[in-house]
């Protein structure tokens, strides 16, 4: 077909029909109608123009008549159009520019981890930078939320302030205990110091602030018994208390880590009442002497052991007929658990772990003999006059067995 001038209304007709057939393409209608595809391509976009900055046209038809009518508003209305997107596009910058902003800055900050609390606390330090709203929003955090979170927070802060201040007497007790009292040790110490404060508490804080002890797994066996020792009943029968001191007393044997993989070795007498240790020996073996130093020296702190109870295990030390006969000379009557029952010697085997536990510190030894010898007489001398015992409510044994004198004499009186 000749290219001719068309009419306002065959022009309107043209969109209205393309834009009311399904699946219409601009090349099949245009074929249609007889006229070029591009030709009724800018009819359409026109008409569609013109519709969408007057939302109230009436119609195709009217919009393409009226485009012809005012030509010289066409112009004017084609820049107002442009405007109002560019600042659309404009505001779309600023806001993502805003997210690229917050979200840098929240990188850093989440770097210890990304937690819900962590969110509000990031809004708060950043709300004079950006505003709440969109904090909120790009964190993907509710404004209530945050706002509740924000009301608490000056108590919140009080109680760490409080904590800060609580972790500091804590490490003060920690570090004078060798690093070796937990929670229910350091309360007692901090209430003895007026400090009154709930254990649950000093736990808590504890963990927070990271103030821990240090466990030890290594063992060595050091209890070998002897098949041709007579046999001594167990008079203990797992009953490691007293009613006064120096009436039952107990002994062990562990061993003591040393450099290039040597040992010493240290042989204990508790008292049973109090848990002190009146007697001790260190030396570089196991014989018989080395139990029997420990005994002869538990008889020179209390002034003999005369009707008194010895509780071991079965090592062959403590079955010799040379340690039979100190005890008889002494006045001791010996007592042993069953044969590779560690639980019959409990006590003294919890004592000597807790030795280790507070003297290596987590090291795997002490070094050379003589930094292993001062370190343990300073932690067994230590053990008596300061550190706390749970079994005597917290108290040291010395501590325990001077109230428990002095209840006596108030009642005897």
């Amino acid at each position: 077909m000749a290219m001719k001038d068309y009419s306002d209304e065959f022009k309107a007709d043209a969109v209205a029909l393309y834009e009311s057939t399904p699946g219409a393409t601009y090349k099949s209608i245009a074929a249609d109608l007889g006229i070029n595809r591009n030709t009724l391509r800018n009819w359409v976009l026109r008409s569609q123009e013109l519709r969408s900055g007057a939302p109230d046209a009436r119609g195709a038809r009217t919009a393409v008549r009226a485009t012809q009518a005012t030509p010289a508003a066409e112009p004017d209305e084609r820049i107002r159009q442009l405007e109002a997107r560019v600042a659309e596009l404009e505001a779309s910058e600023r806001k993502l520019a805003t997210e690229r902003d917050i979200l840098r800055k929240a990188a850093k900050y989440f770097a210890g981890g990304d937690e819900l609390v962590s969110r509000f606390e990031f809004v708060h330090d950043h709300r004079d930078a950006f505003e709440v709203k969109r904090l909120c929003e790009v964190l993907q955090v509710n404004r209530s939320s945050y706002y509740k979170w924000l009301s608490g927070l000056q108590t919140r802060r009080a109680r760490q302030r409080a904590d800060e201040r609580l972790a500091a007497r804590i490490r003060e007790v920690h570090a004078a205990s060798g690093g070796a009292y937990g929670s229910p040790r350091v309360t007692a110490e901090l209430k003895d110091k007026g400090l009154h404060v709930n254990e649950k508490r000093v736990a808590r804080v504890m963990r927070t602030f990271s103030i821990t002890g240090v466990r030890l797994r290594r063992r060595v066996r050091t209890t070998v018994s002897d098949p041709s020792a007579a046999l001594v009943p167990d008079l203990f029968r797992r009953d490691f208390t007293a009613p006064e001191p120096g009436i039952k007393y107990m002994g062990d044997i562990t061993y003591l880590p040393l450099e290039n993989g040597e040992f010493l070795y240290l042989a204990t007498v508790l008292d049973c009442f109090s848990r002190k240790a009146v007697g001790w020996s260190i030396a570089d073996h196991m014989r018989t002497d080395l139990v029997a130093d420990a005994l002869k020296m538990a008889a020179r702190t209390r002034g003999g052991l005369d009707g008194a109870v010895f509780h071991s295990d079965h090592g062959a030390q403590y079955g010799a007929r040379a340690f039979a006969a100190l005890c008889d000379q002494l006045g001791v009557t010996r007592s042993m658990g069953e044969v590779g029952s560690s639980a019959d010697n409990a006590a003294c085997e919890s004592f000597h772990a807790s030795l280790k536990c507070e003297t290596l510190q987590g090291a795997r030894d002490y070094g050379d003999a003589a930094t292993c010898r001062r370190t343990v007489f300073a932690w067994l001398t230590r053990y008596n006059t300061r550190r706390r015992h749970s079994a005597n409510g917290h108290l040291s044994p010395d501590e325990y067995e001077r109230r428990h004198h002095t209840a006596k004499l108030t009642l005897a009186a």
